[in-house]
C-alpha cells in the first residue's frame, strides 16, 4: 500500500527513509511552507481508498467516499443495506496542550485550505469528562445538553453560546446541586445567566481567560493569561441585541411548553 500511495508510514518508516520522502511530502499536503487542509484531506481520501481493500471489512462492507474539501466522509453500506455515516475531521496539537487546529470549517464566510482554526473541542471533552467523574451521577450534564438543543432550534444562540453557559455554571455550583431533583432549577439557573449575559452583552469564553478551568485541562499559556474573550461582541449592535432579548422571551416560552406539554 505504501508503493501505491508514494509515501512511507510515518510510524514505522525510519528517520532517514523519512526524509527521503519529504519532498513528495510537501507537494502531498502543503501549499508553499503551509499545510494544506483541502490537500491533506485529498490525500488522505485517497489513502482510506486504497486501504479499504486491505481491511477484513471490505468482505462484508461496501464503502464510498463522499467528496469533502476539509474532511473525510465516507458511507459505508453492510451486508444488511444499512448505511453508515461517518465523517473524520483532521487536528493538529497545539504543542502539549488540550487545544487543536481543526480542520472544520469556520462560521463566517469561506476558510482559506491553509488556515486551520483552534478548536477548544479536546478541552471541552476532557472538561465534561472531569465533571462526570466527579460527580453521583454520570452524564448528567447531557439532560440539560438535550433540552437546550431543542428549545433552540431557528434561534440565533448556538448550542456552542449554551454550551459554555453549562460550564460556566458546572464550575460555579457544586456537583451535588446537579442531581435531577433540582433539574428545573438548574435549566432555570441556565436561561437567567443567559439572560444576564445579553443584558450585559457579555458572555466569557469558557477556556480564554478564565480562572475556574480545572488544572487539568492543559491550555497554551496565552489562553490563562489573556482577557477574556467575549462571544457576545456582537450584541453591542442595537438591532442584534434587541433581536436577542425578543429570542430570550421564547426560549423561556419553549421550555415552559415543553416541561408542560412535552413539546
Amino acid at each position: 500500500m505504501e508503493q501505491e500511495m508514494r509515501m512511507r508510514c510515518f510510524l514505522h518508516a525510519s528517520a532517514e527513509e523519512l526524509r527521503n520522502q519529504q519532498s513528495n511530502v510537501l507537494r502531498n499536503l502543503c501549499t508553499d511552507s503551509y499545510l494544506d487542509v483541502e490537500k491533506t484531506a485529498q490525500w488522505f481520501q485517497n489513502l482510506i481508498r486504497n486501504a479499504w481493500k486491505y481491511t477484513h471489512l471490505s468482505a462484508m462492507c461496501s464503502m464510498n467516499v463522499t467528496q469533502s474539501k476539509r474532511s473525510c466522509r465516507l458511507q459505508v453500506t453492510d451486508v444488511y443495506k444499512k448505511i453508515f455515516l461517518v465523517e473524520m475531521l483532521f487536528g493538529v496539537q497545539q504543542d502539549d496542550t488540550d487545544i487543536f487546529l481543526s480542520s472544520q470549517e469556520t462560521e463566517v464566510g469561506t476558510t482559506p485550505s491553509t488556515i486551520w482554526p483552534q478548536s477548544c473541542t479536546v478541552a471541552e471533552v476532557k472538561f465534561f469528562l472531569l465533571v462526570a467523574a466527579r460527580a453521583e451521577e454520570r452524564n448528567f450534564y447531557i439532560r440539560y445538553m438535550q433540552v437546550c438543543t431543542y428549545i433552540l432550534a431557528g434561534l440565533n444562540f448556538s448550542v456552542y453560546e449554551l454550551k459554555t453557559v453549562l460550564m460556566h455554571l458546572l464550575t460555579a455550583i457544586p456537583l451535588e446541586g446537579w442531581h435531577r431533583s433540582y433539574f428545573l432549577e438548574r435549566i432555570d439557573d441556565i436561561l437567567r445567566y443567559l439572560r444576564c449575559c445579553v443584558e450585559e452583552k457579555h458572555l466569557g469564553h469558557f477556556f480564554i481567560g478564565n480562572e475556574d478551568v480545572p488544572a487539568e485541562i492543559i491550555l497554551p499559556q496565552d489562553f490563562r493569561e489573556s482577557e477574556p474573550l467575549n462571544l457576545f461582541e456582537h450584541l453591542e449592535d442595537p438591532e442584534r441585541h434587541k433581536q436577542a432579548l425578543q429570542e430570550l422571551e421564547e426560549l423561556q416560552d419553549r421550555l415552559m411548553s415543553l416541561l408542560i406539554y412535552g413539546k
